[in-house]
Formats: C-alpha cells, sequence, structure tokens
C-alpha cells in the first residue's frame, strides 16, 4: 500500500526555494552583486531594464569559476564558503548558503560567462527553468557574467505580484546603495534602461556617501568612532537640522553587512532626543565590527536580520558613542549635573518669540450671585465662567487645559437664552482652544474639531476634483527655491515629471540641485518647503504604484496647506463647519485620521 507522503521533484522544491530567497528583482540584484564581491571584483557592473522583468545583468572582474565550478553553482546548497557547521559562526562572506543561483536559475533564463585568469577561454552555460539547454567555451574577460531574463516566466503568480516599473526599480536601488555604502573600495556601476545612475569609482567612506547623497551632504556629517572589546563602531551621524520625514537614509551594518534591527535604532533615536523637530528622522550611517562568533546571520533567508549575543551592551555603547560625538561637535549640549535640566526648550519651541505672560479676569463672575436669581444673561456668563474655573474633559482635553480657552464671539456672551431643565436649548458659543481645536454645540453634545485637520480634508476634496479634469492651478516664485536632491531623488522626481507639472510646480536641475521656479497656487509661503519634502519623501521611499502617486500628491498639499490655516473669529468658525460638513467624509481625513470628536451628554452627566 502506497503512502501519501511523495518527495518533491526538483524543479517544484527549487521555485518553492526561490520564493523564499527571490521575492522581486531587487533581491536578484542583492544576491548576485554579493556573489561577485565574495569573488574578489574590485569592479561591478549592473544593467537593468524595465525594472528587472526583462534583463539584470551583473557584470565583474573578480576570480571567475571553471567549467565544473560553473555547473555546479546552479545546484541547492552548493557553497564554496562553508565546509561545517562551525563555519556558520565564523562568517567574512556575503552568501554562504548556496541557495540563491539555484533559486534564479528556478525562475528565469539566465545566460552565464565566467573565466579564470590561469584559463584562455571561459565557459558559456545557457539554463532555462534549472534546465542546462547550452555549454560552450566562449571568449571572455577574467571574471563573471550573469544575465538574467524573463524572471518569474514560469510561476506567472508571482509575476502578477510585482509592482509598477518604478516601484521595483526603487527597491532595486535601495539594495544597491546599501551595498555601495558597504564597500566604498569597489567601483560600482548601475544603469536602468541605457540611463546611468551611478558610477561610484573608489573612494574613502564619506566620499562614498557624499557621491550618492550629494556634494552639499558633506557638511552634513558628524564622524563617529569608538573601539572597545565588545565593538568596534565608526562611521557618520547627519547633524539634526538636516534631518528628514524619512527613514531613507538610515543604515546599520556589521562586519560589512547591511541589516535592520529596530533595538539598536531605537538607541540612535534616544541619542537625539530633544534635537529633532516633530517626525523628523536623522540620518546615520553605522558600522559595526562584531566578532563573527557572537552574531548569528543565519536566522532570515534574506539575511538582514542578525541576532547579537551582546546586544544590550552594543546598545549601550551605540548611544553614549552617538551622543558624545554629537557633544563634541557642539550639537548637544554637554553633560552638566549641576544645571537644572527643566528649563531645556524642546525643539519645536526654540525658534518661537517670547511673549509677556497675560492675566485674563472674568468680569462677570460674582461669587455671592444665587443661580435662582440669575438672569438669562448673567446664566450664560456664569456657564461660561463655570468652564473656565472647574474644568471638565476627556482624554483629549486635560483639566488644566480648559484655562486657556477664549470665546470667538465676544459680543455674544450677553445674549445667552435661558438654560432649559433639559438644556435643549442652550447653544454655547464657539470656542478656540490653543488655536488648533474649534469647540461648539453639536446634536448630541460639544463636538471638538481638529482644524489643520479639517482644512486638510477640505482641500483635499476640492484639489481632487480639480484634479480630475484639469491640471492644478500654478503660481511662480519670485525668488525660486534651491533643494538639494540626492541622485536616487533627482530619478524619482524626474520618473514623475509629467504629474508633478500637472500639480503645478515647474524646476530645472543644476547638477544635484533642483530649482523651484512654481508650485500649486493654493500654497501658502510659510508651507512651500514642507511640501516640497513631504512630496519628495511620498515618490521616493514609499511602496507606492503609479495611479497612488496622485493620491499622495494631493494629500501632501492639502497636509501642509491645512498646517497653516488659521481661524480668528466666528464668520471663519462658521465658514470651516459648512465646507467641513459638505464633505462626504468630514470626520476623517484621506489618511484615516480623525478629524472631530464627540463629548456626549451621557459623559457630561457622569463628569459631575
Amino acid at each position: 500500500m502506497s503512502g501519501i507522503i511523495k518527495l518533491l521533484p526538483n524543479h517544484i522544491a527549487n521555485q518553492i526555494a526561490a520564493g523564499e530567497v527571490i521575492q522581486r528583482p531587487a533581491s536578484v540584484v542583492k544576491e548576485m552583486v554579493e556573489n561577485a564581491i565574495d569573488a574578489g571584483a574590485t569592479k561591478i557592473q549592473v544593467f537593468i531594464k524595465d525594472a528587472g522583468k526583462t534583463l539584470i545583468q551583473i557584470i565583474d572582474n573578480g576570480d571567475g569559476m571553471n567549467e565544473s565550478d560553473a555547473i555546479l553553482c546552479f545546484e541547492r546548497h552548493a557553497t564554496s564558503k562553508v565546509a561545517n557547521a562551525d563555519d556558520l559562526f565564523a562568517l567574512k562572506t556575503k552568501g554562504f548558503r548556496g541557495e540563491a543561483l539555484a533559486s534564479i536559475a528556478a525562475i528565469s533564463h539566465v545566460t552565464l560567462k565566467t573565466r579564470q585568469a590561469s584559463s584562455e577561454t571561459g565557459t558559456l552555460l545557457e539554463i532555462e527553468g534549472s534546465k542546462i539547454v547550452s555549454n560552450d567555451q566562449t571568449v571572455c574577460p577574467v571574471g563573471t557574467s550573469f544575465e538574467v531574463k524573463n524572471l518569474f516566466y514560469n510561476v506567472p503568480a508571482r509575476r502578477n505580484f510585482l509592482k509598477s516599473e518604478n516601484v521595483e526599480f526603487n527597491h532595486i536601488k535601495d539594495e544597491f546603495e546599501r551595498i555601495v555604502f558597504a564597500h566604498p573600495e569597489i567601483a560600482f556601476t548601475l544603469k536602468h534602461n541605457d540611463t546611468e545612475i551611478y558610477q561610484l569609482n573608489p573612494a574613502i567612506l564619506r566620499k562614498r556617501i557624499v557621491d550618492i547623497l550629494g556634494r552639499n551632504s558633506n557638511d552634513k556629517l558628524v564622524p563617529i568612532e569608538e573601539t572597545t572589546e565588545i565593538v568596534e563602531l565608526k562611521g557618520y551621524i547627519g547633524k539634526p537640522e538636516f534631518s528628514k520625514k524619512t527613514r531613507g537614509e538610515q543604515f546599520l551594518f556589521v562586519n560589512n553587512r547591511f541589516f535592520k534591527d529596530t533595538y539598536f535604532n531605537h538607541a540612535l533615536n534616544k541619542a537625539f532626543d530633544g534635537l529633532l523637530p516633530s517626525k523628523h528622522f536623522a540620518s546615520y550611517f553605522l558600522y559595526l565590527t562584531v566578532d563573527p562568533s557572537k552574531i548569528d546571520v543565519n536566522v532570515h533567508p534574506t539575511k538582514t536580520e542578525i541576532k547579537f549575543e551582546e546586544d544590550r551592551l552594543i546598545y549601550s555603547i551605540i548611544f553614549s558613542s552617538v551622543r558624545q560625538a554629537l557633544g563634541k561637535y557642539n550639537i548637544a549640549p554637554t553633560l552638566d549635573f549641576e544645571r537644572e535640566t527643566s528649563f531645556d526648550l524642546p525643539f519645536e519651541m526654540r525658534n518661537m518669540p517670547a511673549t509677556e505672560p497675560q492675566v485674563k479676569v472674568n468680569p462677570f463672575y460674582n461669587p455671592f450671585q444665587s443661580n435662582t436669581a440669575t438672569s438669562g444673561a448673567s446664566k450664560g456668563n456664569q456657564f461660561t465662567k463655570a468652564i473656565h474655573s472647574e474644568g471638565f474633559g476627556t482624554n483629549d482635553i486635560r483639566k488644566s487645559d480648559w484655562d486657556a480657552f477664549y470665546t470667538i464671539e465676544e459680543e455674544e456672551k450677553a445674549n445667552n437664552t435661558l438654560i432649559d431643565e433639559d438644556h435643549s436649548s442652550f447653544e454655547m458659543n464657539n470656542f478656540l482652544f490653543k488655536g488648533r481645536y474649534l469647540i461648539t454645540t453639536g446634536a448630541t453634545g460639544i463636538l471638538l474639531i481638529d482644524i489643520p485637520r479639517a482644512f486638510e480634508r477640505i482641500i483635499y476634496d476640492e484639489l481632487m476634483a480639480k484634479f480630475i479634469g484639469n491640471p492644478i492651478a500654478s503660481q511662480k516664485l519670485l525668488f525660486p527655491i534651491e533643494k538639494e536632491f540626492s541622485s536616487a531623488e533627482i530619478t524619482e522626481w524626474e520618473s514623475n515629471a509629467s504629474l508633478l507639472g500637472r500639480f503645478g510646480f515647474e524646476w530645472k536641475f543644476d547638477k544635484n540641485m533642483i530649482i523651484i521656479e512654481a508650485v500649486p497656487a493654493v500654497l501658502q509661503e510659510e508651507s512651500i518647503h514642507d511640501c516640497i519634502d513631504t512630496v519628495l519623501a511620498k515618490i521616493a521611499f514609499q511602496d507606492i504604484d503609479k495611479g497612488e502617486i496622485a493620491h499622495a500628491l494631493v494629500l501632501s498639499i492639502a497636509s501642509s496647506v491645512g498646517k497653516t490655516k488659521k481661524i480668528n473669529n466666528s464668520v471663519a468658525a462658521r465658514d470651516l463647519m459648512e465646507q467641513l460638513f459638505l464633505c462626504p467624509e468630514h470626520a476623517i481625513t484621506a489618511e484615516g485620521k480623525r478629524v472631530m470628536q464627540t463629548i456626549s451628554l451621557d459623559e457630561l452627566s457622569k463628569r459631575f
């Protein structure tokens, strides 16, 4: 009687393994470039067509392979880097599992040309779906050339899940940059559809960072260096004033291997406490050298997750080293145990002008007047007084904050109607709270409206309605704005040029500088810089398709404009509420954030 368990055929097993190792074209680039580095290459060229869907070609001048090695390298678990289990804890190479080439060959058409310096001719192999269809001798330079065509041709479901060309090439650039940052001593070239993206010569680390981020980034870098028995730490951190709204410039390496670690990332963020604007992220390029026996890189197929034996000690060393570097270059205050730290201002308040405190007195308050003897006007005023003096709130409003309320409609204080027994006919005045929240009456209680988010919702709906039919109106800038972009950011901006033009942006490039000459007319002057940074963050670092970019740009513009909008009188408050309630989704922003919240009468009753 035959059993139900059977061995999988090799071609199916290889396709399953490929699903773990090769997730997208960027995975192919990562694995093959790392193989080139392990082969001792000093020059590596990467050629991409159609974001890797049509062609990925990697050419290196490394050691090359003989014919038998060329054939054997496509077998599963065939490797030259690991001989026994102990070697896994003394790794100094990028790859070691022997799965990458087997996985790539299982789901694509591969052409391999390779030659060693000791041979006059090289080997030419052609493989389709793990099957060798051609094996010949050829004339080729020393080193190896891999051509990977028609990726996922025999796994159509996986190919259909690939994103747009723009998104997939972004992933390729991310993997490429992680490798070139780790190896500044190697020359790299990256071309996409015959367009040169990077041409990097061997250089010191600082020069390599500047070559990727732009020439003006040199002044933004603060060196960091620390040597202990546990870890050797070196690299650069970005000055706080050059922080960005994205994490695109955060790189951690251990033994020249890129990795991700939320624990160490927390140490870096903690070191920048009080130095960064809200929702901004510092840049860092941090290189750790650790005894290979004290780390485990064999915990994930992509080898980006690493376990550290002494992670807590390394955390402390990273934190103290970054703080020391910031203090050394007078970026962060030095430690002074005699100083009273409670007077330190948060980053957001450091540039705010000093204002003289004011004492406000309620002229209608009379502690000797009884509730039963008050007139309609005094009752309304006492209700206002009670809000000021007694206080009430939800999780969003502290009791002490109610003292900061001030009325918009001062002239209506004396015209409030008498409060009925069920309070149903009483209309409460509109209030502003710290210039951010509008408090008014709703159908079932007190309504709190987040003013910037309300404007964001309104502007978003208006812009989307206009954009569907026509380009958004543009306004010329009297003084053009210069913004420094990295090579990758310039590529992203250019790839979305037509869409950005429809939104009212006009610009020209000067090397790594973009000169903005016109912006959407809806933008206020104070929100232009913020909007450009937000737009760039959306198109350059977010995993979104072309169809979603329009939504992201409208959202960026609406958010930037909403932050600058103010209301300072009853007419503006009334107009805001009228426009807001005309929006189909007036309760939330386009990002799903809450615009308004109601404190019900039942909740108020419980609090009293």
